[in-house]
């Protein structure tokens, strides 16, 4: 009895693991903040030309090929376009849609890396810079263990004032990853990260398995020059095809979360399309 005690014991003593994914074109395969703007729309918060506008701030995600001043006109256009929704009406919207929207953009190949981590026994985290109330309720549908990602102010009245919390892109994730780490017990030099953008390096350098998945030239770049894992994830399916036994969160868990952080989403963008610019520069 002594020795089983004494093992048990040693088990629970040994540092926890964690993989850490980012979601926008890593797990999913569009931009999760900007694939609400129908919805607004049809729950009247936007309206037609608000809807042409995301509309083409998704293609430039996709494409990644606008310039900063681009960037920076539509970053501002989307501060400005949360200012004053209501966060219940928010709520309901992203709650009534969640599973239309985000269950056919999932990659099949992100879903069975999170099945495989989980049954390795580590944890699962989304570390994303659309608002909270997007990856909070998308993480729960994937079944993810914690969510970090950007928060944005609500007034007394409410409604959201347009303003960041916390925004979380390039260093403040690896940041918030590393605090993660010392309140969870997680040995990154054993931890996994996965994300398809530059502007995450410094996220995946905190850990032991840093992955590229759909890189970006420049996170590419970097991959090779690192000997970092390229993935390439391109089959998009529904989970409940993928992953039948895995529970859909309930509406209530859902009403929980929100969708804003569009602004912080194309903010990222800006800071990627610079980035990239200078390392070309540096070429």
């Amino acid at each position: 009895m002594l020795k089983l005690v004494e093992i048990q014991s040693l088990t629970h003593s040994m540092p926890r693991t964690a993989a850490f994914f980012d979601l926008d074109k890593t797990v999913i395969a569009k931009s999760s903040t900007l694939t609400f703007s129908k919805s607004f729309y049809q729950g009247g918060l936007i309206n037609r030309r608000a809807v042409l506008r995301t509309a083409y701030a998704q293609f430039v995600f996709l494409a990644g090929g606008a310039d900063h001043d681009q960037m920076e006109r539509m970053r501002a256009y989307l501060s400005a376009l949360c200012r004053g929704w209501n966060v219940e009406q928010v709520k309901e919207i992203v709650a009534e849609t969640l599973h239309d929207l985000i269950d056919p953009i999932i990659y099949d190949e992100a879903a069975s890396l999170i099945e495989e981590h989980h049954t390795a026994g580590r944890d699962v985290v989304i570390v994303s810079t659309s608002g909270a109330e997007v990856v909070e309720p998308i993480g729960g549908l994937l079944g993810a263990d914690r969510v970090v990602a950007t928060r944005m102010v609500v007034g007394e009245d409410g409604c959201f004032t347009g303003e960041v919390e916390y925004y979380a892109y390039g260093p403040t994730k690896a940041d918030a990853i590393k605090e993660l780490a010392a309140s969870e017990g997680y040995d990154l030099a054993r931890c996994y990260a996965y994300s398809d953008s530059a502007t995450d390096l410094p996220m995946l350098s905190a850990v032991g398995h840093p992955h590229a998945v759909n890189p970006d030239r420049a996170l590419r770049r970097e991959a090779l020059a690192r000997e970092w894992p390229i993935l390439d994830f391109h089959k998009p399916v529904r989970l409940k095809k993928r992953l039948p036994n895995l529970s859909a969160p309930s509406r209530p868990a859902l009403v929980t979360a929100a969708a804003v952080g569009a602004a912080a989403a194309t903010a990222s963008l800006v800071w990627y399309v610079s980035r990239r610019r200078a390392l070309s520069a540096a070429q």
